[in-house]
């Protein structure tokens, strides 16, 4: 949703597709929401020196994307410019001689229109973005359709529901470069960043007068998963993070709703703040931040929301599109078959294969890094969310079960030798662990309680000097990302400024055999 809000305040766009591989299955979204707004982007093929560069052939793929996209007319007689980004060259014909890149910087001022934008009619801005400081406040970051805005200015705010309400402009900011600058005030046409509306929100209207139309409402997509975030209580918490209590961590989450209109929080629950998310990533990207600012916490397994609509379950589906070699294209369409995907349609694209699926969003949960393994590193994966329909029952999935440390103390490549033959491990020699720790995983489904702790057994006998030396397996250490994807609905991701683990949520392996 952020990246449809910030086309809605531009003028143009550059379509940047590489000459060789072509249109990416991530190009597909954003072009398709710059047309829909009206937008008539300008094509720049690139790399056009590779070897492996099918420059007319490409030119005709991006035609064809805009046409299934629904493209009109004005926008299908796109401009096309030729770049060799690396060398800073770019070319209107492909036998034109250049040194630099003006033939794209004129190209970009001579078919670039700005919208009609009158400095002297009433004041119209609609935010995209919003932010936060600590002594301002919320600050929303917009674009001025119309009119004047200046400090010390009253303005009106209104909602789609046309309720209106007061407020002073307190501060004015514009951009250059990556640099805030105050101002006392700014035209039609400028991007600003307000202060003073401490309660505005994303697609409003600032307007000057009470009886001026509000802009088209700028629409937030709903999320589709959430989790429980809660206090680290493992038994190495508190050693990594400075904010590692409840209070810190509310206090964190509601100045993240200032800005992150993608995310909710429920604040209900005593033990737990329930997330809602537009997906892993989203959340992965809050807990990553937290993380950096020194927060410590621990989450839950990411839950797909289920919702009611006209009386039926339903679940949230996406457009999945993959790029794979072709000679993994069976084992990816059966994984995701089993995973209730659909596939919409199929692509020869010389030795890569393009696949179009429909698929729940609770199919590609934990789906990305099997998908790695499959496509031995080469394939692409991208998806979109495309609305809620009917729920499609269980889904089957390879569940390997956790390799869980019985003891506390520190790892021994001994111990980790003897682990390594039934499965991935996590971790290497010398990690700080505790009992309820999962240190790896098993290929069956099914939990294993070891000890990595376990050292060599010294004797007072002289060895033979035929002992086997040690050799490990370089362990797959799990990122927040992977930490949520592999994890069980037995189980918490830990993260700290420092370690991120997966542990039990009970902890001690009998009360977790009682608990069955």
């Amino acid at each position: 949703s952020e990246v449809e809000r910030v086309i809605r305040s531009i003028d143009c766009v550059l379509l940047v597709v590489d000459a060789a591989e072509g249109p990416m299955p991530q190009t597909k979204f954003v072009l398709k929401k710059s047309l829909e707004l009206g937008l008539k982007p300008i094509v720049v093929l690139n790399k056009i020196d590779r070897a492996a560069a099918r420059i007319n052939e490409v030119h005709d793929l991006v035609l064809e994307l805009f046409m299934d996209l629904g493209a009109n007319n004005e926008q299908l007689d796109f401009v096309t410019v030729y770049t060799i980004a690396i060398k800073g060259i770019a070319k209107l014909h492909l036998e034109d001689e250049s040194e630099d890149l003006t033939p794209l910087f004129e190209t970009i001022l001579k078919h670039v229109s700005r919208a009609l934008q009158d400095a002297s009619a009433r004041l119209r801005m609609q935010p995209f973005n919003l932010a936060y400081d600590d002594h301002l406040g919320r600050l929303a970051i917009g674009r001025i359709y119309e009119g004047t805005i200046t400090v010390g200015q009253k303005v009106v705010i209104q909602n789609s529901a046309l309720e209106k309400r007061l407020a002073r402009v307190t501060k004015l900011y514009t951009f250059n470069g990556f640099k805030r600058e105050s101002v006392e005030s700014a035209l039609a046409g400028d991007i600003v960043m307000v202060a003073g509306i401490t309660d505005i929100d994303i697609g409003e209207t600032i307007c000057e007068n009470e009886d001026q139309e509000p802009l088209p409402a700028i629409s937030i997509d709903e999320p589709t998963i959430s989790l429980d975030l809660l206090v680290n209580n493992s038994p190495l918490a508190g050693r990594d993070g400075k904010f590692v209590t409840n209070g810190q961590i509310k206090e964190r989450l509601q100045k993240e709703l200032e800005v992150n209109v993608g995310l909710s929080v429920d604040f209900s629950g005593s033990a737990y703040y329930r997330i809602y998310g537009r997906g892993e990533m989203h959340i992965a990207i809050l807990l990553e931040n937290m993380r950096r600012e020194g927060y410590e916490v621990q989450v839950s397994q990411p839950q797909v929301i289920i919702k009611e609509v006209d009386g039926v379950k339903c679940e949230p589906f996406e457009e999945l599109t993959t790029d794979v070699p072709s000679a993994c294209s069976g084992v990816v369409i059966e994984k995701l078959s089993r995973r209730r995907g659909r596939m919409l349609r199929m692509q020869q694209i010389g030795n890569t294969t393009r696949m179009v699926f429909e698929i729940p969003t609770r199919g590609l949960l934990g789906y990305r890094g099997e998908f790695v393994v499959d496509t031995r590193g080469n394939g692409i994966l991208a998806s979109e969310v495309i609305g809620f329909k009917p729920y499609v029952g269980e889904i089957e999935k390879h569940l390997t079960g956790s390799m869980v440390s019985m003891t506390t103390g520190k790892s021994l490549g001994f111990g980790l030798f003897n682990l390594q033959a039934r499965g991935n491990l996590y971790i290497g020699p010398n990690t700080d662990l505790y009992e309820g720790m999962v240190i790896g995983n098993v290929s069956k489904g099914n939990d294993m309680a070891v000890n990595p702790t376990k050292g060599k057994q010294l004797t007072n006998m002289r060895a033979s000097g035929t002992d086997d030396a040690i050799n490990l397996t370089p362990p797959v250490p799990i990122t927040i990302e992977r930490g949520l994807e592999i994890m069980r609905d037995d189980e918490y991701l830990e993260v700290t400024p420092k370690n991120i683990r997966l542990r039990k949520q009970v902890l001690k392996e009998n009360e977790r055999l009682r608990a069955r």
